[in-house]
C-alpha cells in the first residue's frame, strides 16, 4: 500500500482504526491518530492535537522588503468531521502466519471501520450478537412481515 499517513503502526495496534481530523483556524491542521473508535479519536484529537499557540508568532511569517509583522494570532473557527481512513491489520505479503510471527502490520484502507480481527488474525465483519431464543421464536411464531411455521 502507498504512504497513507505518518502514523507508525505496530503489532500492538492490531485492530485499531486510523482516523483523520481537520481543524480549521485561520490555517488548516490535518492530524492523524490511532484509536479504537471515532469517539476515542475525537477525544485524542481534542486532548493532544490542535495548534501549539506558543508557535504562533512572528517566526511564522515572511517579513521582507519593508514588510514588518505587527501581530500574529490564531483563532479557532471550525472543525471538520473525523473521518475513518483505515484499520491496522496484519500485512499478509509474506503470508498471515509470517506477519503474525514478525508483527508485520499495515493500514488497510479497504477494511471497514466495524471490521474486527479474529483469533486467526484475519479481518472479518463484526458479528451481530446472537439471540438463539429470539431467532427460534421468529421461526415458530413469525414476525409482522413473515409468518412462522405456526402462522
Amino acid at each position: 500500500m502507498s504512504q497513507l499517513t505518518d502514523v507508525y503502526v505496530n503489532k500492538e495496534d492490531l485492530g485499531k482504526n486510523l482516523y483523520r481530523n481537520k481543524t480549521y483556524y485561520t490555517l488548516c491542521i490535518e492530524q492523524d491518530c490511532l484509536a479504537t473508535n471515532k469517539d476515542e479519536a475525537d477525544k485524542i484529537f481534542s486532548d493532544n492535537g490542535g495548534i501549539n499557540h506558543d508557535k504562533i508568532n512572528k517566526d511564522l511569517t515572511d517579513a521582507n522588503n519593508g514588510v514588518e509583522t505587527y501581530m500574529v494570532d490564531a483563532n479557532y473557527t471550525d472543525s471538520g468531521d473525523t473521518k475513518f481512513l483505515g484499520k491496522v491489520v496484519y500485512d499478509e505479503y509474506d503470508g498471515l502466519e509470517n506477519a503474525k510471527e514478525n508483527g508485520d502490520v499495515e493500514i488497510d484502507t479497504y477494511a471497514l471501520e466495524t471490521d474486527v480481527i479474529n483469533d486467526k488474525g484475519e479481518v472479518v465483519a463484526k458479528q451481530e450478537e446472537m439471540d438463539p431464543l429470539g431467532d427460534f421464536e421468529k421461526v415458530v411464531y413469525g414476525t409482522k412481515e413473515k409468518p412462522g411455521i405456526e402462522g
